[in-house]
């Protein structure tokens, strides 16, 4: 359908334009900023040709956006004024040429595919003519809750970063007493709203794949495994903290 090849259109044009910003502003990071921006081009190109209620591709389309910029605000925002990216600078410090051909291959070639299918079940759900049904409340609620982890998550980190007081301690306030990733477990519950609110149409349970692939990168690809590993070697006192506290699910402390 139509619908997928626009919002693979989009897709190139999003990561075509960050390319180039990355190029002038000699930081390929700026590639994590587009992430959230590319979710919500897509859904609004999606909610334009989809085709399906006016009601659904709105929600998903505003539940999509909402997410994506917010997370794209807080990325640029925690980002400004540093250089590249350390994970970055490992992966282009092995490049055999150009800098810049390298990482289009192995950084936007290969987050461009993973954010269409990630997509798939906004997509979905743009099609779908139906009214919205009960999966499609539910969904909004699971995104609800995945969306105010996140984002409080987030928020609480920030502020406790910028009090000098907590410099060099482990972050074990708030929603991060109760999981060592609130904001990778609201990014998920986010998906998997979307997936539910897909799933009002039957056609919506074979984008399955694409929640699971989001979870997976959260949990044991890009994610946590790659923060955790930095955060043992920098933060006195984080094995004792992980001991105690759940890896992503929201659970009350171990008692040791």
């Amino acid at each position: 359908m139509m619908i997928f090849i626009w919002t693979l259109v989009a897709v190139v044009a999003v990561l075509a334009v960050t390319f180039a910003v990355a190029r002038v502003v000699g930081r390929h990071s700026v590639v994590d900023v587009a992430w959230g921006l590319g979710f919500a081009v897509v859904s609004v190109v999606g909610a334009a040709v989809g085709g399906g209620s006016p009601g659904r591709r709105l929600l998903v389309a505003a539940l999509t956006v909402v997410w994506g910029v917010r997370l794209a605000a807080h990325i640029a925002w925690r980002s400004r004024g540093g250089g590249e990216d350390p994970r970055y600078e490992r992966l282009l410090a092995d490049a055999p040429g150009s800098r810049d051909a390298y990482a289009l291959r192995k950084i936007y070639l290969t987050q461009g595919p993973v954010l269409w299918f990630v997509s798939l079940p906004v997509q979905v759900a743009q099609l779908s003519r139906g009214p919205l049904g009960v999966m499609a409340w539910i969904g909004t609620a699971v995104w609800l809750v995945g969306f105010v982890f996140e984002s409080v998550g987030d928020l609480q980190l920030a502020r406790f970063r910028a009090d000098p007081a907590g410099r060099g301690q482990v972050m074990d306030r708030g929603l991060w007493r109760y999981t060592r990733h609130p904001n990778y477990f609201g990014d998920a519950c986010v998906w998997w709203g979307l997936f539910l609110i897909a799933c009002d149409h039957w056609t919506g349970a074979l984008t399955v794949l694409s929640p699971v692939l989001m979870t997976f990168f959260l949990v044991k690809g890009t994610g946590k495994p790659l923060l955790e590993e930095g955060m043992k070697s920098t933060r006195p006192g984080y094995e004792e903290y992980a001991a105690r506290t759940s890896g992503f699910l929201p659970l009350p402390p171990r008692r040791r």
